[in-house]
């Protein structure tokens, strides 16, 4: 199993934080957003007498709830067109070992949420990783480098929109692309979701679900994680219309036994929280992703594409190798007693070399915490031992 490219900096973390120094965490997704009133009322007012198993592919209130959720998105499914999973990560390993077998080849533009690969190992699948480019903002690949590398064991193609660790949003016409592809060589395209509702600048979310002619061939992922800050509820969801795939996952559903009661309950209650609510979410993040864009790219030799959704960037640093960057900033770097924690992009990538001079920004924080990172890397940029 590869080591997690966002946590294995912590034990560097906690020894700064032990000598004193206050550490700026912007290496991972976990949203200081409050999550919804209605959400934790419902928990704290929950009667349940008994915790007992839900029902494997989730609580049916809760099922029907997520058709009305979907409906709202332009997106029409019924209750039994889905599986709640432990987390937006079951659904992920759950789509791998139903769709793909062992040594199937799946195809995802690169850089790509690091657990992929975790996911992949576990499912005994290969990951094929297609070269995305922090020039044009990660955009996805041209269709004709995906047809290089697809070969008989290729199954499906993953995707994440909007983008993890990139924040780049998956445009119509790059959907209508993928979807003359996979109907070509007959592919799945399984689509990871979870941060549907961060998207800027008047840019709108297209589903893959809202494709015509391919339901068969599409396979949603999805979380409340990210959407109400619940990261702890453990609750995602597998959606499809592809009725084999649904009773094949239903088995590995099974065998897990059934996803989280409180979390089911907190989640449904979580799907009527107002709009007003995302709309204060967004106006929030949009100011933090200005200050870590605009501060980035005021720095000598440095770059940042604009995030058009999700809460990351990823940006090219003059530097000879994140890794070792990243461990200095927590072990040997100090700006007024501050410093700041990032994730090296290396871990993002499945192409050797690839993400060297790069890092991801989880934008996080507060904006007077974020502007005090900034400065923090500012000041560690100009001293850095292996600077380029």
């Amino acid at each position: 199993m590869p080591s997690s490219p966002i946590r294995k900096l912590v034990p560097y973390a906690d020894e700064a934080k032990r000598k004193g120094r206050k550490v700026y965490h912007l290496n991972i997704g976990q949203p200081d957003i409050l999550t919804p009133i209605g959400a934790m009322d419902a928990l704290k007012h929950t009667d349940i007498k008994v915790v007992e198993y839900s029902h494997s592919a989730g609580i049916p209130s809760y099922r029907k709830k997520l058709v009305e959720y979907y409906k709202r998105c332009n997106i029409e499914v019924n209750e039994n067109e889905m599986i709640v999973c432990t987390g937006g990560s079951e659904a992920i390993i759950f789509a791998f070992m139903t769709c793909l077998n062992p040594g199937d080849e799946v195809i995802v533009p690169e850089p790509f949420y690091a657990n992929y690969n975790g996911f992949a190992m576990q499912a005994g699948v290969v990951i094929k990783p297609l070269p995305s480019h922090i020039e044009d903002g990660f955009a996805l690949p041209p269709i004709s480098d995906f047809e290089k590398i697809i070969t008989p064991k290729t199954k499906a193609i993953l995707i994440c929109n909007p983008n993890n660790p990139t924040g780049y949003l998956y445009s119509e016409q790059e959907h209508l692309a993928l979807k003359e592809l996979i109907l070509k060589h007959d592919l799945y395209l399984m689509s990871d979701e979870v941060y549907r509702e961060f998207c800027y600048d008047g840019n709108q979310h297209y589903s893959a679900m809202n494709l015509k002619g391919v339901e068969n061939n599409v396979i949603l992922l999805d979380s409340v994680s990210k959407r109400y800050s619940a990261c702890g509820a453990r609750v995602g969801v597998l959606v499809t219309h592809n009725k084999e795939v649904i009773a094949a996952a239903m088995k590995f559903a099974q065998a897990r036994l059934s996803p989280p009661t409180f979390g089911q309950v907190l989640s449904e209650a979580a799907i009527d929280t107002p709009q007003s609510y995302f709309d204060e979410v967004i106006t929030e993040y949009l100011a933090r992703r200005d200050v870590v864009v605009e501060s980035i790219n005021k720095m000598e030799g440095c770059f940042c594409p604009k995030p058009k959704g999700a809460f990351y960037a990823v940006a090219s640093l003059p530097i000879d190798d994140s890794d070792k960057f990243c461990q200095w900033l927590l072990e040997d770097f100090e700006y007024n007693n501050e410093t700041v924690m990032l994730a090296p992009a290396t871990g993002f990538y499945c192409t050797c070399g690839r993400g060297k001079n790069e890092v991801r920004f989880s934008y996080v924080l507060n904006v007077p915490d974020l502007k005090r990172a900034m400065k923090c890397l500012e000041e560690a940029l100009k001293v850095y031992p292996g600077r380029k």
